[in-house]
């Protein structure tokens, strides 16, 4: 009973190991290789799979989904003779299982190996600066390499990336230093330009300030001169409409006479002929104001003319002093010129007493 009993344990042992050894399951996305008395028989697909137990055995199980691997930074030495370090990430895939088992022994270390080789055929090809800017034509010429050579093995290579390229310590420091003078090259010709724009902008901005103001001027000038015309016109109609008498004219020039010798730089003084011709005019008004037909003067009007009579004569008096003075600073220019001898010309004129002048209308005078 006892060896019945240790016989159906075997039997039982026997037959779960020969159902494990029949029966295979295999995942999603992988692929088995099965050799048969050591030669490859068949590649389970994903599911169930019976195998001949004790004759078919499992040589691999090969991973169909995109793989990626990360090498060591590699030294690579530039055409310029500068050693860089370069790190590199490969992506890459099975496409065929059988190919992948038996054409290479390890395809991932032999997928390395080739990546590095290749990769210091290119950079060694290329100088620093080269390099350091043209990592899509050496992820683009190492994708090809190894996509040409791994499609022998069943290995598909979908895309080779450079993670970093590091040049050396005092490489870096040089880069560092040109970039930054590029910036303040930069910096200063920005400077310099926003500098041009601005005085350009001040230039035009002082410029039509200037258009402006001369405008401006010209137009008050314009304006002026219209407002002195039209006071002109003003006056000239005035004294039109009025008709004034000859009398008012004598007064008025004598009132002037005294502005004209006022001066600091009248050195001569000239009485024109027409001040002796005003005070025969303002003389024989006054002198024959009573017996002028149809003006005879009311006692306002009489009034009036003793004032004029009056005023007429402190004019006189003052241009007669004023005359005066300018001939003597012209006697004493003389003087002076010609070295203190009295210069020969014409006799001085006698000083004329204003009363003369009022009351000799018809007598006519110079002064000079």
């Amino acid at each position: 009973m006892e060896f019945a009993a240790v016989l159906l344990i075997a039997v039982a042992v026997i037959v779960v190991v020969t159902l494990a050894k029949a029966v295979r399951i295999v995942p999603q996305q992988r692929q088995d290789v099965v050799e048969r008395l050591g030669r490859y028989k068949r590649t389970l697909s994903p599911g169930l799979n019976l195998l001949v137990p004790f004759v078919d055995a499992v040589r691999t199980k090969v991973d169909m989904r995109e793989q990626v691997v990360s090498f060591p930074p590699q030294p690579v030495i530039t055409s310029d003779n500068l050693v860089v370090s370069i790190d590199t990430v490969l992506y890459f895939k099975v496409v065929d299982s059988v190919r992948a088992t038996y054409e290479i022994s390890n395809f991932l270390q032999a997928i390395e190996q080739l990546t590095v080789t290749t990769l210091r055929n290119v950079i060694g090809s290329l100088d620093l600066e080269r390099a350091l800017t043209s990592r899509e034509e050496i992820n683009r010429h190492l994708s090809g390499v190894l996509d040409e050579t791994t499609g022998r093995w069943g290995i598909k290579v979908t895309r080779v990336e450079i993670k970093a390229i590091e040049p050396p310590p005092s490489i870096r420091d040089s880069m560092e230093k040109q970039m930054r003078a590029e910036r303040d090259r930069r910096a200063a010709i920005l400077n310099a330009e926003g500098h041009k724009q601005s005085q350009i902008l001040t230039a035009e901005g002082e410029k039509q300030a200037a258009v402006l103001r001369a405008d401006g001027d010209r137009q008050a000038r314009i304006l002026q001169a219209e407002g002195q015309a039209k006071a002109i016109r003003t006056v000239f109609d005035a004294i039109h409409t009025a008709n004034p008498s000859q009398k008012v004219l004598a007064y008025q020039y004598l009132q002037a006479l005294p502005q004209i010798a006022n001066g600091t730089a009248n050195k001569v003084w000239i009485v024109p002929t027409e001040l002796t011709r005003a005070l025969e005019g303002m003389g024989g008004a006054l002198g024959g104001l009573a017996n002028m037909v149809g003006d005879q003067p009311s006692p306002e009007a009489a009034r009036t003319a003793s004032e004029v009579e009056r005023e007429a004569a402190e004019a006189a008096q003052a241009a007669a002093v004023a005359a005066r003075e300018i001939h003597d600073e012209v006697r004493v220019a003389e003087a002076q010129a010609t070295g203190g001898t009295t210069a020969k010309g014409l006799p001085a004129p006698e000083p004329v007493a204003p009363e003369s002048l009022l009351n000799d209308p018809a007598d006519q005078r110079e002064r000079g």
